[in-house]
């Protein structure tokens, strides 16, 4: 997948039909991990139309739920 210009990015971005409930980033075509939230100013989201994305994202949070059972055994 090649990468996509700034101006592609922004438009992908502020698209609706890539905000899924108007909360989800789902965009396959887009192949940034955490892209900005629709206002920028809020920070990042996960883009749940890319697997690497998805992947982080479980990883991410598989972490702090796997520490406290590591723990208890």
């Amino acid at each position: 997948m090649s990468k996509a210009s700034k101006e592609q990015y922004e438009i992908w971005q502020k698209d609706p039909a890539n905000w899924k409930w108007g909360l989800f980033y789902y965009n396959p075509e887009d192949d940034r991990i955490f892209p900005p939230k629709k206002n920028p100013a809020m920070g990042w989201t996960i883009n749940f139309g890319n697997k690497r994305s998805v992947r982080t994202f479980l990883l991410i949070i598989s972490i702090p739920i796997s520490i406290p059972l590591i723990v208890m055994l």
